[in-house]
């Protein structure tokens, strides 16, 4: 009898230890030949693509078939809405372009993804998103999310075109000598800080609550967007190359654009404080849109 129940106290320790030699395996293999893919609307998209080889919702995929992928558009099958985890983007090292739109996504870690050019996030729920590692970076567009913060776009050294708009910044500034176009309509800015871009060449910044931006350091502009906010005072006068200059609903009591010889087109209607907006002699602008109240004129007092 006791060999009886020493046999099976022996056997089931050797099945004890099977057991963990198989998960310990199962972990190890996971880690090095497969990702983790948890999201099954993530991975089904990829298997719909052909990307993930194996063709089974298994949550996990090769690691050598992520590594493939250069450019990973997750909206081509009209998957929208359905993707919430991107666990699993860590292991596509090798992709310059990234389209996630419309999703569920609330978070996202790019950090792995060093190579990326093009990033497209719009329509998502992010809060906040870090791009520090992400240096080639030319476009992002996180239009429409719930964004409160952004941060290392001062190491994206060939950033061109930044979309923050319809967001929830409250402050923004910006250092990047590389950026051309900022578009950050419908947020809540009270505070706006330019300075550290001075290629910038437009900018739009419409319905937030700003009473004043400095422009002085962005000779290069070419358009700028403020309709409606709260502006009470604007210089223009270092921004030469000014072609679009729109600013109305505000609250603009003077305006001298006598120093912008390139403007072709001018809004600053329904700015109740502003009656005369000061021009050079002979300065013609083609396109204009002002009140009833407003005029042009070489002197205003």
């Amino acid at each position: 009898m006791a060999n009886t129940c020493f046999a099976l106290i022996f056997i089931s320790t050797l099945f004890l230890i099977g057991s963990c030699s198989d998960d310990n395996s199962s972990d190890s293999l996971v880690n090095d030949q497969y990702l983790l893919i948890p999201d099954h609307h993530f991975e089904q998209i990829l298997i719909d693509q052909g990307l993930d080889t194996d063709g089974t919702v298994n949550g996990q995929m090769l690691r050598e078939d992520a590594e493939q992928v250069q450019r990973l558009d997750l909206n081509l099958n009209s998957h929208f809405g359905e993707i919430e985890d991107l666990t699993g983007i860590e292991g596509f090292t090798n992709i310059t372009f990234l389209s996630a739109v419309g999703q569920n996504l609330e978070d996202i870690d790019l950090s792995s993804n060093t190579k990326l050019d093009t990033l497209y996030l719009q329509n998502n729920y992010l809060t906040t998103i870090d791009l520090s590692k992400n240096t080639d970076l030319i476009t992002v567009n996180v239009l429409v999310n719930k964004l409160t913060t952004i941060s290392g776009l001062e190491q994206a050294r060939q950033l061109k075109e930044l979309n923050l708009s319809y967001n929830y910044f409250e402050d923004f500034s910006i250092t990047n000598a590389s950026i051309e176009h900022l578009l950050m309509s419908d947020n809540l800015l009270t505070s706006f800080d330019s300075t550290g871009a001075p290629h910038l060449k437009s900018i739009l910044l419409t319905t937030n609550q700003l009473t004043m931006v400095d422009l002085s350091s962005n000779p290069s502009l070419e358009t700028m967007v403020i309709s409606n906010n709260a502006l009470q005072n604007i210089s223009l006068e270092e921004n030469p190359n000014l072609m679009y200059f729109y600013a109305s609903s505000n609250g603009l009591t003077a305006l001298d654009v006598s120093q912008n010889t390139e403007l072709v087109d001018l809004r600053v209607d329904r700015n109740p404080d502003l009656s005369c907006i000061k021009i050079h002699s002979g300065q013609e602008i083609p396109t204009v849109s002002i009140s009833e109240y407003q005029e042009f004129n070489e002197n205003c007092q």
